[in-house]
């Protein structure tokens, strides 16, 4: 993951750094064919150019963007795993503990929503 070395470096919060780590790491091994990249200041994983998910680092959490169709089609479970959420991102607080099941289902959403996707993002 040297993709992502710099950005996690920049975390002043070790605790916070450990688990945005942990979380990348995930993606990592559990998608290995995603492509990495930071992009905007994020780290995100992509699907034959194509985004997928992202992530990126508050105060309060660490923001979850598997795009407005991923929010829209996981509402109700983003909020019964005790999330909150706007249109774009999913919230998960410092801490939180990490629904990786969800996760999953988001990325592997995407993936199958976007296979013929020509574009980074989905087009409205």
């Amino acid at each position: 993951m040297k993709e992502f070395e710099e950005y996690l470096a920049n975390f002043k919060e070790e605790s916070q750094r450990e688990k945005m780590t942990e979380i990348l790491s995930w993606v990592h091994e559990t998608f290995p064919e995603l492509g990495r990249r930071i992009a905007w200041s994020e780290p995100m994983f992509t699907d034959h150019g194509t985004f997928i998910i992202g992530f990126s680092a508050s105060k309060k959490h660490i923001a979850v963007s598997p795009e407005v169709a991923g929010i829209t089609h996981f509402a109700k479970k983003i909020e019964e795993a005790g999330y909150s959420h706007t249109n774009n991102i999913m919230r998960i607080t410092w801490d939180s503990p990490v629904n990786y099941g969800l996760l999953k289902e988001m990325i592997e959403f995407n993936l199958l929503e976007k296979i013929d996707c020509q574009t980074f993002w989905r087009k409205a």
